[in-house]
């Protein structure tokens, strides 16, 4: 970390008093929630103004952060939170109209809508892999409804949470969004605080401990988490399509997106042919060999030397146990560098196949039988994304009706998170709630349940003193209505 920005984030900690912070914006919630689309919409032009005019910096904080390349950036950081902004400035006065219900026989006499209403005070806590996209897309959302904000972004990516926080303190007053930066116990203290709503992305073990605090105080959560994502490619698939989408969207990021392709389900009779064009886009990606890879300035670095240690370590035990790699696996700890490496004669109960892998390895397993590679996936825990590549229409809605995950691409990977029209989160293990576009607005609001009546009613009817005659009445309700 360097000197500089040590110092900037040290200030900024101890400028920052959560308790003042949080109690300051109880007292503005009120006032940010009457706030019109028009006003809101100003906001979230500023911010997309503050994105567009200080590019570079985001390039540069996260190219400092672990490497990432500011192509990736752009396509994977920017982009997406631009279309989050545009599309919610296109759509957010009709989101935030009132939705007209149709009567029932039984209240016929009654006109009903739903009302979105801000849920209050919104916590927003972030990784490291997607350090500027995760933390603005959900803001991006809590803007929309209306929510008073608090940020809280990774201290792993300290030069993107530098950034984050002197952008919001440029643009929003501290009683309306805040960014408080992490040391020691600020999650703790944090979580104890009873927010409206928390919205967490980041591992399944610390959403179950978010989940735990926000229970303390009944706050609702949305959890987006991970999870093995597995890709499922039969013997009808494009194999050159399929090998150069799974390349592109597992290295991306060095591996480190919660729905990047965890590992292969291939059956036994093309494996040999995936593998041939795995390497062929590897190397037409990256380079020829290991010191290409590690020269190439599109490739990015492991975050930290704990996450580093990790894969090293869970990558060797699954060589050790039988997997043989058929590319890759030339490590360098001092640089944080793993190449991009393919292992085979992976079995079902490898290390590797344990937990989310998180990284540039990529493990293959074969099947001979569909029910095979179902039944893998079944035998854990629900995935945050699946991916399918087949030109069989009955394979593919067997996939689709027989397992369960957050998302489904089909004839491809990672897409769905960017379509904004889309909800994106998981399910069960790897997450709960979704976000995006009008989701991610219905997320940071309460739906209002509004009926209104005038003074004839014929519920009136049925009012007490129960005699037969009301009980006639209620006898032909109960049966008709």
């Amino acid at each position: 970390m360097d000197k500089e920005i040590h110092s900037q984030q040290n200030i900024f900690l101890n400028k920052v008093n959560i308790d003042s912070v949080f109690e300051a914006q109880v007292d503005n919630r009120w006032n940010v929630s009457k706030t019109s689309a028009k006003e809101r919409i100003t906001k979230l032009k500023k911010l997309e103004t503050w994105i567009i005019n200080n590019k570079q910096k985001i390039r540069g904080a996260i190219y400092k952060d672990f490497k990432k390349p500011a192509t990736d950036v752009d396509l994977t950081e920017i982009f997406t939170a631009l279309s989050e902004i545009r599309h919610a400035i296109k759509h957010l006065k009709r989101w935030m109209k009132p939705h007209r219900v149709k009567r029932t026989m039984a209240l016929i006499t009654t006109r009903s809508w739903i009302q979105y209403e801000p849920r209050g005070i919104a916590l927003i806590i972030a990784p490291w892999n997607y350090p500027f996209n995760l933390i603005v897309t959900p803001l991006i959302s809590a803007i929309t409804a209306g929510n008073c904000v608090i940020l809280k972004p990774s201290k792993l990516a300290v030069h993107t949470s530098n950034l984050i926080a002197n952008m919001v303190e440029k643009l929003f007053p501290e009683n309306e969004i805040t960014v408080i930066e992490s040391k020691k116990g600020v999650s703790v203290k944090l979580l104890k605080k009873p927010f409206d709503h928390i919205f967490f992305t980041g591992s399944t073990a610390i959403g179950k401990k978010v989940m735990e605090a926000a229970a303390k105080n009944l706050s609702s959560v949305t959890l987006e988490l991970g999870g093995k994502s597995p890709v499922i490619i039969d013997e009808t698939a494009n194999l050159h399509d399929a090998a150069q989408k799974i390349i592109w969207s597992k290295l991306m990021n060095c591996g480190q997106t919660c729905v990047a392709p965890d590992y292969l389900l291939v059956n036994e009779s093309i494996v040999m042919k995936l593998i041939s064009k795995l390497k062929h886009f590897i190397k037409k990606f990256y380079g020829a060999d290991n010191s290409d890879w590690q020269t190439c300035p599109d490739y990015a670095r492991i975050i930290n030397h704990q996450h580093f240690q990790r894969l090293s370590t869970v990558l060797d035990e699954t060589v050790q146990g039988g997997a043989k790699i058929e590319i890759g696996g030339e490590l360098n700890e001092a640089k944080k560098y793993i190449p991009p490496t393919v292992l085979t004669d992976v079995k079902p109960d490898s290390p590797i196949m344990e937990e989310e892998i998180f990284g540039p390895i990529l493990p293959i397993l074969t099947y001979s039988k569909l029910a095979d590679a179902i039944n893998i996936i079944r035998s854990k825990p629900k995935p945050l994304a699946l991916y399918v590549f087949s030109k069989n229409q009955k394979n593919i809605d067997r996939v689709l009706t027989e397992t369960s995950s957050g998302g489904v691409c089909i004839n491809d990977t990672v897409i769905h998170f960017s379509h904004t029209n889309l909800p994106f989160g998981g399910v069960n293990a790897s997450g709960m709630g979704r976000s995006h576009g009008f989701h991610g607005f219905k997320t940071f609001s309460n739906e209002k349940a509004v009926v209104k009546h005038n003074r004839f009613s014929p519920l009136k009817l049925m009012y007490p003193p129960y005699t037969k005659r009301v009980q006639k009445i209620v006898d032909i309700v109960v049966k008709y209505f």
